[in-house]
């Protein structure tokens, strides 16, 4: 739904000219082109600068996946629609959802760090291209996927030329004064020979030269080597050789450097201080020490250091953290296995703490910190599953993530595996239960809610048979069954207070409760129902139930033909849910807006709403959850958008409007434009498709622009397929539709 999501590259890429040309070219002729070589050698970062630069030849974008950190093969489909903001939260499998969005797509995949999950990522990389023909793969990985149609492209270390180039670079930049001169250029590029010429290995070498002059990073390096040749040759020269640059970065670092750099290495995915100072200190490395060692080993260029939206963030390189990890197997398995539990207890209690601040003004700011850590939070799981309870806490906990941040398809994984390793009848088991139904109810898997949610209601605790009678009520309303959903909802806000439990989810039933008075035309009970609620969320700061209340009294100003004032709260409720990346309420949201864009006079603003609308329920479930009340706005708004611009002309806004990507789609419904129409075309396509319009046969158009009567086919076809139209007709009308 997004167009490209290419990591900034913050240091600058030096040399790799004929690698890059390579890249390009296979590209160019092949579907799944593998970068491979040994750690350090430089295969993100070509990766990551080759598709940068084929990036045009892809309309629907570059999409850049990280899987170094991901432990679960079946977490791969997930990681790769959370590098494309794919959120999905229908009940479809992960490989539907992917294939389903990538169908008539023209998009590059660059999937790195594959080595640890080559298989699976052979797997699915052989189904996608298999069904989207528009697809291309780039892997940067230890070893080839091993598949029909693979290129592979083994990458060397850096020319002698571009080595003392990036020597000189990163010499400057640590620093500040650094040059190759006549002088000293024999020592540099001996330096690079040493170092094989691997990026990495020069890249660590640089930072010794704050404190040590060329010749002496050299006889450094010689000692290392020396001691290498005592030891193991396994791994072959350049393996060697990027093992002696880190291991004389190792030698170089304090003991207590050594010994937090081995610990962190239990991190996945990066790290805040907060967080190594609690799962990190222990023994002689005190809290208060943890600061200035992280310094310290940021200025040594072993830990990255990165301002984030949620605040300094730190990681390893793979190839550091790895070693990292060896010494931490050296320190003896108590020592691991002590540092993997205080790592397991620390993230699940941020989820517990996230869960309590969830309710309250912190909603961006713990968004934000759990999508930041959802790799360490993931690998803590994974180990929690062998301790049950941990396992159905940390799942059931996360329950705002998974719901309220767009993540239902995940979270469906999480409380799977976990009520699956536990079916004792255990309170943690009964509140993973009315978690699991929840998001089941909302992807579409209703069978399965109702059975988790009984089950809850049956055997659980006064408190979870309220979350579970709360979540029946949920079903019924999205099934129509509003006489079943009312005393469900009532049932549920009654035993809530019975508790004396106020938190999202009973502000929820009101809400809910206020959608079925809505629908029933019970305007005034309705308002005074989310009277209520909005005065409970502005008391406490909240904003994702708040978001809501916006939408509901939206829909009832609407109802009473106040339609300013519906645009003004559906607009606001819009803005809050795209900001926690909710995708049901930014789609309610937008099909409200599509409808009083309709009632405004701007019957094509309207229709694209509508053909936006329509691609975002492809990731929460069934058009408007297959509700008769939830689907009047979108059914009055399609009859009288097309009736006003006629049908091929309703039908074209419509397909640009499924080209939107998400923010595109937000930004069209809160400013009543689209944005440029020409967008999804080249310009190439863009001539043809004029010319489609003036009436021109393929050959005449050939024969015009002087192509070849294929080349035409081509590119009409090409229209066709990105507009998702099926008819000439249909690119005529698109072109005479446009704004001029």
């Amino acid at each position: 739904m997004e167009r490209g999501n290419l990591p900034a590259d913050v240091t600058g890429f030096v040399g790799r000219r004929a690698e890059l040309k390579e890249v390009r070219r296979l590209l160019g002729r092949a579907r799944l082109v593998t970068l491979t070589g040994v750690a350090g050698v430089g295969k993100t970062r070509l990766a990551m600068r080759a598709a940068y630069s084929a990036r045009r030849a892809f309309d629907d974008g570059v999409f850049f996946v990280d899987l170094s950190t991901l432990h679960d093969p079946g977490l791969i489909e997930t990681a790769i629609a959370d590098a494309m903001r794919l959120t999905d939260q229908t009940a479809r499998t992960d490989e539907e959802v992917l294939t389903a969005h990538l169908a008539g797509k023209r998009l590059l995949l660059v999937l790195d760090g594959t080595e640890h999950l080559v298989g699976r990522c052979a797997q699915l990389a052989e189904l996608l291209l298999r069904r989207s023909p528009g697809l291309k793969i780039l892997v940067a990985g230890r070893q080839a996927l091993e598949i029909e149609g693979e290129h592979l492209l083994p990458v060397p270390s850096l020319t002698l030329s571009d080595a003392v180039a990036l020597l000189a670079d990163r010499a400057l930049a640590a620093t500040g004064a650094f040059a190759v001169t006549a002088e000293n250029e024999a020592l540099v590029r001996k330096l690079c020979l040493r170092l094989d010429r691997i990026p990495l290995a020069i890249e660590l070498a640089a930072v010794r030269l704050r404190a040590l002059s060329v010749e002496e990073v050299v006889e450094g390096l010689d000692h290392r080597f020396k001691l290498l040749d005592l030891g193991s040759r396994a791994g072959g020269p350049r393996h060697q050789t990027l093992r002696a640059a880190i291991g004389w970065s190792h030698e170089l670092s304090t003991p207590d450097e050594r010994l937090l750099w081995a610990r962190l290495s239990v991190f996945s995915g990066g790290f805040g201080l907060v967080a190594a100072e609690s799962v990190c200190s222990g023994g002689r490395l005190s809290r208060a020490a943890i600061v200035d060692l992280v310094g310290a080993l940021v200025d040594k260029s072993i830990l990255i250091r990165e301002e984030r939206e949620e605040g300094v963030r730190y990681s390893l390189i793979d190839s550091v953290r790895e070693y990292g990890a060896e010494w931490l197997g050296r320190l003896g398995a108590a020592e691991a296995d002590a540092l993997r539990a205080r790592h397991t207890d620390f993230y699940l209690r941020l989820a517990r703490a996230n869960e309590a601040d969830w309710f309250g003004p912190r909603q961006q700011a713990i968004f934000s910190s759990t999508r930041a850590e959802l790799g360490n939070l993931r690998a803590a799981f994974e180990r929690c599953l062998d301790a049950h309870e941990q396992a159905l806490d940390m799942a059931a906990t996360l329950w705002f993530y998974w719901v309220g941040c767009g993540q239902l398809r995940e979270g469906r994984h999480w409380l799977g595996r976990a009520l699956s390793a536990a079916p004792e009848p255990t309170s943690a088991r009964m509140r993973a239960l009315w978690v699991a139904g929840y998001v089941c109810v909302l992807i579409g898997e209703s069978d399965s809610g109702t059975r988790f949610l009984e089950e809850c209601r049956d055997h659980g605790d006064q408190r979870a048979v309220a979350y579970a009678v709360h979540r029946l009520g949920c079903a019924a309303l999205i099934a129509d069954e509003h006489d079943r959903a009312v005393p469900l909802f009532t049932e549920a806000v009654e035993r809530y207070a019975k508790l004396g439990v106020l938190e999202c989810n009973v502000l929820m039933a009101c809400v809910e409760l206020a959608i079925v008075l809505a629908f029933r035309g019970e305007l005034d009970s309705c308002a005074e129902l989310c009277d209520q609620v909005r005065d409970r969320c502005e008391r406490v700061g909240e904003q994702w139930v708040l978001s809501y209340v916006d939408y509901v009294e939206a829909y009832a100003a609407w109802a009473k033909g106040a339609r300013g004032r519906a645009l003004s709260l559906a607009l606001r409720s819009l803005r809050v849910s795209h900001r926690f990346h909710d995708l049901v309420g930014i789609v309610l949201s937008v099909e409200l807006v599509a409808l009083l864009r309709a009632e405004a006079g701007e019957p094509e603003v309207a229709a694209v709403l509508q053909g936006a609308a329509g691609t975002i329920w492809r990731s929460v479930g069934p058009l408007l959850f297959d509700s008769r009340h939830f689907n009047r706005p979108h059914l009055i708004c399609a009859e009288r958008a097309e009736r006003e611009l006629g049908g091929r002309v309703y039908a074209a806004a419509y397909a640009r409007g499924r080209r939107l990507g998400l923010d595109e789609a937000v930004s069209a419904a809160a400013g009543g434009r689209e944005p440029r129409a020409e967008l999804p075309l080249t310009r190439r396509e863009w001539e043809v498709a004029q010319l489609v319009a003036g009436g021109l046969s393929n050959r005449e158009m050939a024969e015009q622009l002087v192509l070849s009567k294929r080349t035409v086919d081509a590119h009409v076809e090409h229209i066709l397929d990105k507009l998702g139209f099926s008819s000439r007709a249909q690119i005529a009308a698109w072109v005479t539709s446009l704004p001029s």
